[in-house]
């Protein structure tokens, strides 16, 4: 088995961004409006607070306009949902985010379908998940789209495989599995999907020509999971702890690394692989939004 390639989202993600960096300049220069994301960010989870601040700073690398909205954890619904229609009907931004997740008094699905879904960069609203799995034109998921960019970037073949997809998430899982089932590039695969309920997931595993890992459950997919040659796509991405760091934790995949890699053609790093792409993903909705206004 020849040595597995290593799938570098850092790589992809700057690529693509100069891409939509030109574009950016391009609208400016004829005049256009400049694409402008807001982003609600609800409390202070660590997780959140990074992922928006990369958010942000990734809008400012593109020549994007950003709006970063804070609450306390103890806002209300009410207040919430008001600040959604604001954002709707407020005519300068193009696409907006309310980060999850939320605290417990808040109803995540009724602040998603509160979003005007022609606004829904972050893919979630019913009609953008409808829209995609009929294959019409709409806002995708950020991760699942940076997947697919990831795929399309090493030219890895994905019509007629069998793709094997851990976990049925609605942020990562399900939306992934209707990307790879239409008729497009990457597509056409044959996808199953398996869950904290299937009872045969190794069995099933080792029939697959790619396997994207979406159930935040570290070191999960371990060799005999997984055939020679076989593309591996990790999503998660679990704090673990680890005397060794600075911070005494370390960022976990859900894949084994070390004894998996060898036996792949491909395969994602953490951190490094898809991470970097679900920005990226976000900003090239944000600049789809921004286009459609202009």
């Amino acid at each position: 088995m020849e040595q597995y390639k290593l799938i570098d989202g850092k790589e992809v993600a700057a690529h693509i961004k100069l891409k939509i960096a030109a574009d950016t300049a391009a609208i400016k220069v004829a005049g256009g409006k400049t694409p402008h994301l807001a982003a609600v960010l609800v409390g202070h989870d660590g997780g959140s607070e990074t992922y928006v601040a990369n958010k942000v700073r990734t809008c400012d690398e593109l020549g994007f306009k950003s709006t970063l909205i804070r609450y306390e954890d103890d806002v209300t619904e009410a207040a919430l949902l008001k600040t959604v229609d604001n954002l709707n009907n407020d005519a300068d931004i193009d696409g907006f985010i309310v980060q999850l997740p939320l605290p417990k008094h808040i109803s995540s699905q009724k602040i998603i379908e509160a979003i005007d879904w022609h606004k829904d960069v972050d893919g979630f609203h019913p009609v953008n998940v409808g829209r995609l799995s009929l294959g019409l034109p709409c806002f995708k998921s950020a991760t699942p789209a940076g997947i697919c960019e990831l795929l399309k970037y090493y030219n890895i073949e994905t019509k007629g495989k069998h793709c094997v997809i851990l976990g049925r998430s609605n942020i990562v899982g399900k939306p992934v599995a209707m990307m790879l089932m239409q008729k497009a590039v990457p597509g056409d695969c044959t996808v199953t999907v398996c869950h904290s309920r299937t009872p045969n997931i190794r069995e099933i595993s080792l029939t697959a020509d790619i396997i994207i890992a979406a159930l935040g459950a570290p070191e999960f997919l371990t060799a005999d999971m997984v055939k020679e040659g076989a593309v591996v796509i990790d999503v998660g991405t679990t704090r673990v702890p680890n005397a060794q760091t600075k911070s005494g934790f370390k960022l976990t995949g859900d894949v084994a690394f070390a004894e998996v890699a060898p036996k792949c053609s491909y395969i994602t790093p953490v951190p490094g692989g898809v991470g970097p792409m679900t920005i990226v993903s976000l900003m090239i909705n944000t600049l789809q939004a921004a286009k459609q206004r202009n």
